[in-house]
């Protein structure tokens, strides 16, 4: 049997790669965004909702001034998401800030204390 590839999951991949294009080509503006990076996105199967996760930078910008800038950016994004995605209703978009990149430098802070305790 063929594997199935949701409507949702294809949309998920084009957002990352959309909202990503914006942020490094500078076309979203305000500047927090600038340090933030998309690190994935989920549609639900419904596709009414685009969780869209985010990462900066360690210690180079403040994760909520990004999440703010992100927001408010959240209309202009949507407008050309409706462009690229060719759909009739654009998934609400929730911005959402990613913290498995924060927990893996707290692991490997961990492990290479443990490392220099032997």
């Amino acid at each position: 049997m063929p594997p199935t590839f949701k409507r949702a999951a294809r949309i998920s991949d084009l957002i990352i790669k959309e909202v990503s294009q914006m942020i490094v080509k500078g076309e979203i503006k305000d500047p927090r965004v600038s340090s933030a990076f998309i690190t994935g996105a989920k549609v639900s199967d419904n596709l009414s909702v685009a969780n869209i996760f985010f990462s900066v930078l360690e210690d180079y910008a403040d994760k909520n001034e990004v999440l703010k800038g992100l927001e408010s950016a959240k209309g202009f994004i949507k407008t050309r998401l409706s462009k690229k995605l060719k759909m009739r209703k654009i998934p609400d978009l929730q911005f959402k800030f990613d913290t498995a990149l924060e927990t893996a430098y707290r692991v490997d802070e961990v492990l290479r204390e443990i490392g220099s305790d032997e």
